[in-house]
């Protein structure tokens, strides 16, 4: 079967009834197995959100002597925290868990996210990188998570968030380095 699941023998004392399939999310217990993975996917979920707005509002804003090249690194930056957006909502719905339903609640699950203060160009590169840094690390803790539960799925592309964010990062810091 498609799902991962062992095919079962049809029951012949179940008189031909179908369990329907519930209607219900599973939402239960925080603190462990899946509910614990969830709730931490859920964060990285609003991370990759505000680091997608972060990326294209510096990407309009940036001025400097590097500018062409900055513009499109961003604009290839926050295409791809679309993309990490949408895979991560659909890895948690997949394990049939709700994501939020509004950007309040969305917003509100990862508050620890550095916000630029600035239009100084180096300041605003400065706080997306070690946001892109502290995504890599969250992307570890996920990773772990997802394999104490067995989900390799998900331990497998937290792995590759973890790869994209630190090079991202090294591409700032080489540009700053050299201006």
């Amino acid at each position: 079967m498609f799902s991962g699941l062992p095919e079962q023998p049809v029951d012949s004392t179940s008189n031909g009834k179908i369990e329907p399939i519930s209607q219900d999310p599973q939402p239960k217990q925080k603190g462990e197995g899946p509910g614990k993975l969830i709730s931490e996917m859920l964060q990285l979920l609003s991370f990759s959100e505000q680091l997608r707005v972060q990326s294209h509002l510096i990407h309009f804003n940036y001025e400097g002597a590097n500018f062409t090249g900055i513009h499109g690194f961003l604009k290839d930056e926050y295409e791809m925290h679309q993309h990490h957006f949408d895979r991560l909502g659909e890895l948690i719905r997949s394990m049939d868990y709700m994501t939020f339903m509004c950007m309040k609640g969305l917003l509100g699950a990862y508050k620890k996210f550095k916000h630029c203060e600035s239009y100084n160009p180096k300041e605003m590169l400065l706080t997306y990188m070690e946001n892109l840094e502290d995504f890599a690390f969250m992307s570890k803790k996920v990773a772990k998570s997802a394999e104490k539960i067995e989900a390799i799925d998900i331990e497998n592309y937290m792995a590759h968030l973890v790869e994209v964010s630190f090079k991202a990062s090294w591409f700032i810091k080489a540009t700053l380095r050299r201006s």
